[in-house]
């Protein structure tokens, strides 16, 4: 296991955390980005093959070789795709704290019992 794999296992962990030991909405918010960060690092990590290139066919990889010369794609491009999910996750999470904090001027999880069975 590589040290990318190992750091993204461990934001995994610190986000996980995060979002269960803490009371404050934001904090909850911020506990999930850590674990989508931890998730991209995996996805990268394991889309990473030493000794080989960027998918770029061109002169500096022979057509018939290609698929042994080059990195697949897909990991790259899946991760890129996962990058703006988040992005616009977070910042729906987000605005829903804004909201929530105008209706109650609180952000503690706590005090919202309406949805608790």
């Amino acid at each position: 296991m590589s040290l990318v794999s190992f750091i993204g296992f461990a934001l995994i962990l610190v986000g996980l955390w995060g979002m269960l030991t803490r009371k404050n909405i934001i904090r909850i918010i911020i506990g999930f980005s850590i674990i989508d960060t931890g998730i991209h690092l995996v996805m990268v990590s394991i889309g990473y093959l030493p000794g080989r290139t960027a998918p770029i066919i061109n002169s500096a990889v022979d057509k018939a070789q290609a698929a042994s010369q080059i990195v697949d794609p897909i990991p790259s491009a899946l991760v890129l795709t996962a990058i703006v999910i988040g992005l616009a996750i977070t910042a729906l999470m987000l605005t829903y704290a804004v909201r929530m904090y105008r209706e109650r001027t609180s952000l503690n999880i706590d005090d919202y019992k309406e949805l608790k069975w």
